[in-house]
């Protein structure tokens, strides 16, 4: 990363928001897909948005890594983004908090979708193993 001014920093960490933000839209959009291909048991489909998804969710945490390094550096080993955001001057600090918010509203909203297709998969793949292999010992208490 190269020795960075503390504006320069922070450019580079507000700039890694801004950079999600657009990323989590694909994301989003891409696990939606997901969802449809699942529903209609498209596995070559599947398979593709997969090979789609894999890079976007990797950049992301690499900029989540360089963020929790970024904020740590410039207010210690413990630091969070509410320090960093409690750091900022008015203006910045209201965008920032905002774009902030908003990003947690959208990884928690494609988690939420992530859950939901990993369940909707769980649950086909365990009515296909049904299907195929009966089910053992159907009639025995549980």
């Amino acid at each position: 990363m190269g020795r960075l001014t503390r504006d320069q920093a922070i450019a580079r960490l507000l700039d890694g928001i801004q950079d999600d933000l657009q990323a989590c839209g694909a994301i989003r959009t891409l696990l939606e897909r997901q969802f449809q291909a699942a529903l209609r048991h498209r596995g070559a489909e599947l398979g593709a948005l997969a090979e789609e998804l894999m890079p976007q969710l990797d950049a992301m945490e690499q900029r989540r890594q360089q963020r929790v390094q970024l904020v740590r550096a410039l207010h210690g080993g413990t630091a969070t983004m509410d320090d960093l955001m409690n750091a900022l001057p008015g203006p910045q600090r209201t965008r920032a908090a905002a774009d902030w918010e908003r990003l947690e509203h959208l990884v928690r909203d494609c988690k939420q979708a992530t859950a939901r297709n990993g369940n909707l998969m769980a649950d086909q793949y365990t009515v296909m193993q049904r299907v195929l292999h009966g089910e053992e010992q159907l009639y025995a208490p549980r």
